[in-house]
């Protein structure tokens, strides 16, 4: 189910361009350029209001830019629509988690997947021989990711009624039902306790070692010192610093508007 497509001899998969974002005269992000390679784990980290979730909606369409651009293996994105970036690969999840809550947790996951099937509505009308190929499909890869991501015991049950932390794998699971080659992870960890933030340390790194390039924001700086291949910094809606993560701990001016 995995995309192992990105083999581009050490070229970005991602590129982010003098990006700014300008709201009510109030400049969230201001020409903030990085570049993400494949099969990594790259974390944006900054103090509240530093534009940081702000990145993640532009490169996943949900928020126009307004100047700067965002160029996805090779392709520029900029000004495409959700479903359009969607399927070109790139997945992701909420902060706040965004979820069908009076469906089971199988049926959330289970809309990831239709995204990717090609029976159309008057397949599923009439109930031709390859839409019910389809829903074996559906029904069968729904049943590997959730048991890739732990959920089985959990299925049956409505999505606003199970932990957190299962609330929290279910948004990846369905994001990760497009196999995506890139996945934006928005606070994963935010809520959890301590052995639950370790087994999504655990998840992301499985992640990454079956080929999916990650892009994550987090305030766990413990996760994301031990887990991240690069990390970009931003403040007031400017990139203030990137680098290793043993580097950016030791950046006197990040530590003076964030580590503390």
């Amino acid at each position: 189910m995995r995309n192992q497509r990105d083999k581009r001899n050490g070229l970005p998969i991602l590129t982010i361009e003098n990006v700014s974002k300008i709201i009510g005269g109030l400049s969230i992000l201001d020409r903030v350029s990085f570049s993400i390679l494949p099969h990594t784990v790259t974390s944006i980290i900054g103090p509240n209001g530093a534009g940081k979730t702000t990145a993640l909606n532009i490169i996943s369409g949900l928020m126009p830019l307004s100047s700067g651009r965002v160029v996805f293996d090779g392709r520029l994105i900029s000004g495409l629509r959700p479903h359009q970036v969607a399927e070109l690969e790139i997945g992701r999840t909420f902060q706040q988690t965004q979820l069908f809550k009076n469906m089971t947790v199988e049926e959330n996951v289970m809309v990831g997947v239709q995204t990717r099937t090609r029976s159309g509505f008057l397949a599923g009308l009439i109930h031709l021989p390859r839409e019910r190929r389809e829903e074996r499909k559906i029904r069968k890869w729904t049943g590997d990711l959730l048991q890739e991501f732990s959920l089985l015991e959990v299925a049956a049950q409505p999505a606003g009624m199970v932990p957190l932390w299962a609330q929290k794998w279910m948004e990846i699971a369905r994001a990760m039902a497009g196999c995506p080659r890139l996945i934006m992870l928005d606070e994963p960890t935010s809520g959890l306790n301590h052995m639950e933030i370790r087994d999504t340390r655990d998840l992301i790194l499985r992640l990454k070692s079956q080929g999916v390039t990650i892009l994550l924001v987090e305030h766990n700086m413990d996760l994301v010192m031990d887990i991240s291949d690069n990390v970009i910094v931003l403040n007031y809606g400017q990139k203030i610093s990137e680098g290793k993560p043993e580097e950016i701990q030791r950046n006197q001016r990040v530590i003076d508007a964030y580590l503390g």
